[in-house]
């Protein structure tokens, strides 16, 4: 899954712009979420907990449930996510067995698919796991390699952060998610593709 420390790098960066992009992308992510109007939330690889601990704040009224494979993450989500919010360490391809006693109805997989060897498996355990809604989120390609190219981020690389493996234009993403959902709202945090679906 994802790297903790680029997460932490992400979202904690010093650079304005950064701090710019990401405040726009929790606002989207609040923004869905309220149009959602979940009682329960799962984000299947929430790292360090930023995302939880933003709708926490935004004043979102729902249980909040989180897993990540990385234990120090978890460690990190536990101090930055209030209580009482459950925090998990657990693979998110084996979150359907982690959870099916559970039925959140709103899935949140943000900026986990592009890690994944097999993101439609993801997706069909998604669709069999949440009740109501999923909100997904991918960087959005080309333009996502290219702003890296600006900053001379993964130059050797094009771009391509070195755990990336799947790669979707905006378009390319709906498409695949609509194979699965059916699509609420297509939105866009730039540069990443954002969708908030439901079964």
């Amino acid at each position: 899954m994802r790297r903790t420390h680029g997460n932490v790098q992400k979202h904690e960066s010093s650079n304005p712009v950064q701090r710019k992009l990401i405040g726009a992308f929790h606002d989207q992510v609040v923004a869905l979420v309220r149009r959602a109007e979940p009682t329960c939330i799962l984000e299947v690889g929430c790292g360090e907990g930023y995302v939880l601990a933003e709708l926490q704040r935004a004043g979102i009224d729902a249980e909040f449930i989180g897993v990540d494979l990385s234990a120090s993450a978890i460690e990190a989500a536990r101090r930055r996510v209030a209580p009482p919010a459950e925090l998990y360490i657990g693979d998110a391809r084996n979150v359907r067995a982690l959870f099916s006693g559970r039925r959140p109805d709103l899935v949140m997989v943000l900026e986990v698919l592009e890690h994944l060897e097999d993101p439609k498996a993801m997706l069909d355990d998604l669709a069999a796991l949440t009740t109501c809604h999923v909100l997904l989120s991918v960087p959005r390609e080309p333009l996502f390699r290219g702003v890296n190219m600006l900053r001379l981020k993964n130059v050797r690389r094009f771009g391509n952060d070195p755990e990336h493996i799947n790669h979707w234009s905006a378009r390319a993403f709906v498409e695949l998610v609509a194979q699965h959902f059916d699509i609420v709202v297509r939105a866009h945090a730039f540069p990443w593709t954002m969708v908030l679906a439901r079964v």
